[in-house]
């Protein structure tokens, strides 16, 4: 009941703030690419324009993060909470599922008067999924990450059939979404597949970075990464062509750290994707809007947490009171109209938790992979967490015991896993300043015990506080051994074929 008194709520604004002078918002946010997988951010093989474009015409938020994996950030950029707080812990069902009576920023635009699109990668479920979460228009395809190529696109319940890659027409519909606003203010989410594994690209792209001497991943893993950007360009032709440039704020962000090219490049940090060091969260957000914001760079410590109040504010959208004292992020908009660096929220503290354990296991994990951040401080743990049980399990829980153990190679890491997925001593917090010391290579924990006991301190009330809700929205839902059967099942499948 009181979910359907909050939407009639906002139904009710919606055609009182409606107003053909709000800008346009593109959100683009890209699949498993890290903060260097940029050119501008120092990558050596990768040539971007367009980013470097949006980039040097941006508000650039260089202490900015995210979750540790994609179905995470998700929930915590749409919900402005953290993902704990939806119950979303991973990335397979159910885990990855956005728990029902969520409110998401569509459906609190929508009272602003906002048309929504929705294109590509939800991720969040499928009770309900995008189409009855606030999108009005939506458009993904059939098969996923696994279908690049001609794949069969579903736009607002009705299937097509395309020819070309992936992304470049999930670009096309997104452009589609645009010119069908017409004169409407519109909200367009644009999340790419690429370049998330399993890995694909046109071949004209592939070929100059195997020429260089990149082997096969490598290779078509930064060409997905050129192909966003090709893409990129179009889009913002695209605005300029059809005189929305003017009015339309572009913001972009990756969902978490990089993956099939940590060996390659990771700006001097440590940690990949699904790790709790620097290199696990960090991500690159650019925020354009010509003639409006001045082009900077801020090192403020902000998140995902924060897109869901900042475009709230800046489309003067309400956000009811039973919403607003649960937001765990924060506007941005001062950051983003300051001609001058401002003091900003200095107290600040973010909590990452990698999750991942096997299912029925959250209450082992307190300290499993956990990181807490305040300014350029990081305070982690990085292990496994014990409990032998657990470890019988195929999961980041595991991966760790392996490392420890000695393992070179892990996710991503081949090689370089002692380095990328490294151990922190069990029995207590690491600290690490990571503008000095992106790669963590000293530790201040000795060093600063006051400040290792505010942020450890603030930790425990954190996830004392957020695990109950974890818990009663299914973040520990299903069976830990699904995987290892299913495997079995296909092994001998296999074996008989």
């Amino acid at each position: 009941m009181k979910i359907f008194l909050l939407l009639l709520f906002l139904s009710l604004f919606k055609f009182i703030f409606a107003s053909a002078e709000k800008p346009n918002i593109i959100f683009i946010l890209t699949d498993d690419q890290g903060y260097g997988d940029v050119n501008a951010h120092g990558h050596p093989y990768l040539k971007t324009p367009h980013t470097n474009k949006l980039r040097a015409e941006s508000v650039s938020f260089d202490n900015f993060y995210v979750s540790p994996s994609c179905s995470p950030t998700r929930a915590a950029l749409l919900t402005g909470m953290h993902e704990f707080r939806s119950g979303v812990t991973h990335t397979i069902v159910p885990r990855q599922q956005l728990h029902k009576d969520a409110i998401v920023l569509p459906q609190l635009l929508q009272s602003g008067g906002y048309k929504n699109g929705f294109i590509g990668k939800w991720h969040l479920g499928n009770k309900p999924g995008p189409e009855k979460r606030g999108f009005d228009w939506c458009s993904t395809n059939v098969g996923g990450p696994s279908k690049h190529f001609d794949a069969t696109f579903i736009r607002n319940q009705k299937r097509r059939e395309t020819k070309g890659f992936r992304e470049d027409i999930f670009f096309d519909e997104a452009m589609t979404f645009i010119e069908e606003c017409k004169d409407e203010p519109f909200f367009c989410y644009l999340a790419t597949y690429s370049p998330h594994t399993p890995l694909a690209a046109p071949e004209n792209l592939i070929k100059p970075f195997r020429d260089a001497g990149l082997n096969d991943t490598h290779s078509t893993y930064l060409a997905m990464i050129e192909n966003i950007d090709y893409n990129l360009g179009r889009l913002m032709s695209f605005l300029k062509d059809t005189d929305r440039e003017q009015n339309t704020i572009i913001i972009m962000v990756n969902d978490n750290g990089v993956t099939e090219g940590l060996d390659v490049y990771n700006a001097n940090m440590r940690g990949s994707k699904c790790t709790a060091w620097e290199g696990g969260s960090r991500a690159f957000s650019f925020w354009r809007w010509p003639g409006k914001w001045k082009p900077k760079v801020i090192n403020n410590l902000t998140a995902h947490l924060d897109i869901l109040p900042t475009l709230c504010d800046l489309t003067d959208t309400p956000v009811p009171s039973i919403i607003e004292k649960k937001l765990e992020g924060f506007s941005l908009r001062p950051l983003l109209e300051s001609r001058k660096p401002i003091e900003w929220k200095p107290d600040r503290i973010l909590f990452h938790h990698v999750a991942r354990w096997p299912s029925g296991f959250a209450k082992f994990h307190k300290y499993a992979m956990a990181s807490v951040r305040q300014g350029h401080h990081l305070m982690l743990r990085s292990h496994d967490c014990g409990n032998p049980e657990c470890l019988q399990y195929m999961s980041q829980c595991k991966g760790l015991r392996i490392v420890s153990q000695g393992s070179k190679n892990m996710t991503y890491a081949y090689g370089t896993a002692q380095y990328h997925w490294g151990v922190s001593p069990r029995e207590h917090w690491v600290l690490y300043n990571v503008k000095k010391d992106p790669g963590c290579q000293n530790d201040l924990s000795q060093e600063k015990p006051g400040l290792i006991t505010k942020l450890s301190s603030s930790y425990d009330k954190w996830w004392d506080n957020t695990f109950p809700e974890m818990i009663a929205k299914g973040g520990d839902l299903g069976d830990p051994g699904e995987r290892r059967k299913m495997a079995t099942r296909k092994k001998k499948k296999s074996s008989k074929d």
